[in-house]
């Protein structure tokens, strides 16, 4: 169901341009991924294999912002972003599935961003520990309500706060790569070109890397989420290229110029944020310190940035009639309360989880990455039919759909199984919509669906239960 154009009695919609969604971009994609880039590239290839990991991942990436920045422009009465593509291509269900997964990805995402940020500040208070002690959830709790007084002020005031920090936490980055530019060594560049004598062929350094670039480039598709507030639909696709070039420019850099300050079996060897070894390696003690604080803004601003998006999109598929109404609410500021209370409660709850799950901060990690591909796959499907008339934009979105399908299966039967497992419940949803509009709860293609979601449900909770798949 397509979201239906505001009528006079429609709340006012705050109107942003391209750098500020730009910013929301920026704002999503740089977390605390790029602060281990070093590592975990060196763990994996030498130069030559980054700069043909980069290229893979950005051309892939590419095409998938290509095809929002086309969708954007192709069908403007559609500005949910990526749930409303799948919903018009593959219908109500699927969309829902798609607005539910993106939703639950943002959540469960926000959580590993507080206990990022506990873990790095339990060098200074030992207390926090790797954040997953009773005072790092603590802190935690209190940091997931603070933001949400914050959003509730409004959307406009909330990116305001967000420009402020994306520049920020942009700041560290872009001193990081100056200060290793001025003290790159060419020899150590050169003996690192090939990788470790145990790294494989040049194929098997490259794979080994792709998921970690699956994990930073999440976000891509900010300002099409945020489309309904754009002041010209063709401003949603050029704040999409903009972001994604200048994210693509600074984690490439991050990573290359690291090769040229130490051998790869030292980075590799790096505590994290990795980074901090690598400036502490050329500087001194004070590199780390200063990364550290890096991290924490920049965590904090990817967390902004997510918590907007898991609100609009839980908002605007309430407002289509794909989610129950009492989540299409928004307050004098325009800000949709409920949503962002139900967003900010689901973190709650998984944050809590991290107390009993040794191995929680990384599964949620790759949890986050496999929700999220479902509705990318999706959202580039629809780009092929859509666009089968336009040979140039087909090849685009073939690309793209082709990536995304290859990344959900290099995320593993694990994760896909753990995924079935939360889009199922939220079937009730789906039904608690239905039964608002007095429609038929499933029709018999859907009842296909839910059959599917149910049986893959039921594996993974037999998988969870037996030690398959451990948390």
């Amino acid at each position: 169901m397509t979201t239906p154009a505001p009528g006079p009695d429609a709340p006012r919609t705050t109107h942003l341009g391209v750098p500020t969604m730009a910013m929301l971009v920026v704002g999503s994609m740089v977390g605390a991924g790029v602060f281990s880039l070093p590592r975990q590239f060196a763990e994996s290839t030498g130069a030559a294999g980054a700069l043909v990991a980069w290229g893979v991942a950005g051309a892939g990436t590419l095409m998938l912002a290509l095809v929002f920045q086309t969708l954007a422009l192709r069908r403007p009465d559609l500005d949910a972003g990526v749930y409303a593509y799948a919903q018009a291509g593959f219908g109500e269900y699927l969309g829902f599935f798609s607005a539910f997964g993106y939703w639950a990805s943002a959540c469960v995402g926000n959580v590993t961003y507080w206990v990022l940020i506990t873990s790095t500040l339990g060098a200074v208070f030992p207390a926090l520990g790797s954040g997953d002690t009773l005072l790092a959830v603590a802190v935690g709790s209190a940091g997931l309500w603070v933001f949400f007084a914050v959003v509730r002020r409004g959307i406009r005031e909330a990116t305001a706060v967000n420009r402020v920090v994306t520049v920020a936490k942009l700041v560290p980055i872009v001193v990081f790569v100056v200060l290793a530019v001025v003290a790159f060594d060419p020899a150590v560049f050169a003996d690192n070109w090939g990788g470790s004598p145990g790294s494989g062929t040049l194929l098997d350094q490259v794979r080994g890397t792709m998921l970690a670039t699956v994990f930073v480039f999440l976000g891509v598709e900010g300002a099409s989420t945020f489309s309904r507030h754009a002041r010209r639909r063709r401003d949603v696709g050029r704040a999409t290229l903009l972001g994604f070039g200048s994210v693509f420019a600074l984690f490439a850099s991050v990573t290359i110029v690291s090769y040229g300050i130490l051998p790869a079996d030292d980075i590799a060897g790096l505590e994290e944020p990795s980074m901090g070894g690598v400036l502490e390696a050329a500087y001194g003690p004070w590199g780390t310190t200063f990364v550290s604080a890096g991290l924490v803004v920049s965590v904090l601003g990817a967390y902004l940035a997510w918590t907007l998006m898991a609100a609009e999109v839980l908002f605007v598929a309430a407002r289509g009639g794909d989610m129950p109404r009492f989540l299409g609410r928004t307050n004098a500021h325009d800000a949709p309360v409920p949503a962002l209370a139900m967003s900010t409660a689901l973190s709650q709850a998984v944050l809590l989880l991290t107390l009993a799950s040794e191995h929680a901060f990384d599964f949620a990690l790759e949890l986050t990455g496999a929700l999220v591909l479902i509705p990318y796959l999706l959202a580039a499907a629809y780009g092929v039919r859509l666009l089968r008339r336009d040979r140039g934009a087909l090849v685009v979105a073939a690309a793209a759909t082709l990536y995304t399908a290859w990344l959900l299966f290099a995320a593993g039967v694990d994760h896909l199984l753990v995924v079935f497992v939360v889009y199922a419940p939220a079937s009730v949803l789906f039904v608690l919509t239905r039964r608002e509009q007095g429609r038929r709860w499933f029709s018999a293609r859907e009842r296909v669906v839910l059959a599917v979601s149910l049986l893959g449900a039921v594996a993974g909770l037999v998988a969870l239960l037996t030690g398959t798949i451990q948390l």
